[in-house]
């Protein structure tokens, strides 16, 4: 679970995009410390990845507040799997999907992200970590040794943005870089297909 403060939603998140656009959700008090992804650069994501969104399979890994899933499943995914190993994360992320009538197209995993091993390879896997785990490279590692890549498949990456970004396997490629604020965020495609 991601365990750093609060820093643009104080215990609330807003759907920025698509068929819940505006939509807010709170979090109980005992779950503040979640750490969703700021507005601003959860808009710059979605944008990259627009042509892929609608129909994909997402997969949230430390899921924590489900900020990356929910927009994507509002902006038209099909289905998103949500790992995170803390029950009140879980809960909440299964609080929000009822509220918004979308049970039918998640899956929710109480579990260690880096243990789980998927049923079907993702086009879209969001990867945050809590920053100060280091945990990204061996993220990568597990979802490449797993199975958990589709062939065309894009990774996003969310680091502190002061955190030097992992050495890459050679089968991924950054194609998108860039700072906002006190986060840097990244977007990765498997080297043999970088088109976006």
């Amino acid at each position: 679970m991601r365990k750093e403060a609060i820093r643009h939603s104080s215990g609330r998140l807003r759907i920025i995009g698509g068929e819940w656009r505006g939509r807010k959700l709170s979090f109980p008090e005992q779950v503040t410390h979640l750490r969703p992804t700021p507005d601003r650069v959860r808009e710059t994501l979605f944008d990259w990845l627009t042509s892929r969104i609608h129909g994909a399979h997402c997969l949230d890994l430390f899921a924590g507040s489900g900020a990356l899933g929910l927009e994507a499943l509002s902006r038209g995914a099909s289905h998103c799997t949500f790992v995170d190993n803390a029950n009140v994360a879980t809960d909440v992320i299964r609080r929000h999907l009822s509220d918004l009538d979308a049970r039918d197209r998640a899956t929710i995993v109480c579990g260690d992200a880096l243990q789980w091993q998927g049923r079907a390879p993702a086009d879209i896997v969001f990867l945050d970590p809590p920053y100060s785990a280091d945990l990204v490279g061996i993220a990568l590692h597990h979802l490449l040794t797993q199975g958990l890549l589709a062939s065309d498949a894009r990774v996003y990456v969310e680091l502190e943005r002061n955190q030097a970004p992992p050495d890459l396997p050679t089968s991924l490629e950054v194609i998108r870089d860039k700072i906002a604020g006190s986060v840097r965020y990244q977007l990765l495609a498997v080297s043999d297909n970088v088109c976006l």
